[in-house]
């Protein structure tokens, strides 16, 4: 965000405390006292009408990011993201582009409940007019968040809480100032022979994690989706066209989830002909989110559950 902002004098931030507090989760540390109340401008906790200013100010020329404490909050403001952002191109018949980009954490956290425990992939996946990014890495929150908000159209920037306090290793490429991820392209994160893991976020981990669990008799090839819409289906296709089996992995509830438009373009395309087995979906408990923590654990994909999946699909 930084490097935007000094970039391009049009790129502004908004949001809750995200000035003189430095942000909720401190993303924004020290931009307020850089670029001052013009450019990082604190809201009340009003998503509906930050978000409306926001947009506005995007068919005005500007190009903010408009960053919701979390993305549970954003319902409040789905009529702005939806009918007022995402459409307003195609209603315009493209004389009006709304370059905006909505951010801040998505899917579960720790101990925060229903209310605060959901991942909106999928919602706003399905939006035709919208860009949707779902970053695992450092490398993809940087290269993708600067693709995001270069991009004329709207895009929703979900992150992820539990990864904000994560390292991750870090390319000299990758801290390049022109350091920028094509949108619409997933990234295999390990090569693999044997079954194909498909995720993004969190769970991208999770699936290295038991890949390399299972590597003494199952070679897993991992694949970083990253992006939601437009979803890379070559890459996926590509990838089971070597392995013949196919396991989906995701936090948000199964039904009409991200593994699930996935497993139905699968069904439709070339690469139903290469699969040697059903598709298999680990997804998050097709309920509201428990407060105990017990619960919470069985209520998200495990590696132990990605394991069982991959075995499943192996018959082994």
């Amino acid at each position: 965000m930084d490097e935007e902002l000094e970039r391009d004098e049009r790129v502004y931030l908004l949001g809750e405390e995200v000035a003189q507090y430095d942000g909720a989760y401190k993303i924004s540390r020290g931009l307020w006292k850089k670029y001052g109340d013009k450019r990082i401008i604190d809201t009340p906790i009003a998503e509906m009408g930050f978000s409306g200013i926001a947009v506005g100010s995007a068919m005005a020329g500007l190009r903010p990011i408009c960053e919701f404490m979390t993305f549970n909050f954003a319902m409040q403001a789905i009529d702005q993201i939806i009918n007022s952002a995402a459409k307003t191109y195609y209603m315009s018949a493209g004389l009006l582009p709304v370059p905006i980009v909505f951010r801040g954490p998505n899917g579960n956290a720790t101990g925060v409940a229903a209310q605060h425990s959901q991942c909106f992939a999928a919602w706003y996946g399905q939006c035709p007019g919208l860009k949707v990014l779902s970053p695992w890495n450092a490398e993809d929150a940087k290269g993708l968040l600067k693709a995001a908000i270069r991009d004329d159209n709207p895009v929703v920037f979900l992150e992820n809480e539990l990864l904000y306090g994560v390292a991750f290793e870090v390319s000299e490429e990758a801290q390049s100032k022109d350091f920028v991820l094509p949108i619409g392209k997933a990234k295999v994160e390990r090569q693999g022979t044997s079954i194909t893991l498909v995720s993004h976020t969190i769970y991208v981990g999770h699936c290295l994690d038991a890949a390399t669990i299972l590597a003494k008799d199952i070679e897993c090839e991992v694949i970083n989706l990253r992006s939601i819409r437009p979803l890379d289906m070559e890459a996926i296709e590509k990838s089971v066209a070597k392995t013949h089996h196919l396991v989906t992995v995701e936090g948000g509830w199964p039904q009409f989830g991200v593994g699930a438009e996935i497993c139905a373009r699968i069904m439709e395309g070339p690469g139903f002909n290469y699969l040697d087995a059903p598709v298999i979906r680990v997804t998050g408990a097709d309920i509201p989110m428990p407060y105990a923590k017990i619960l919470e654990e069985h209520s998200v994909p495990q590696i132990k559950d990605i394991i069982s999946a991959v075995k499943q699909s192996l018959n082994m």
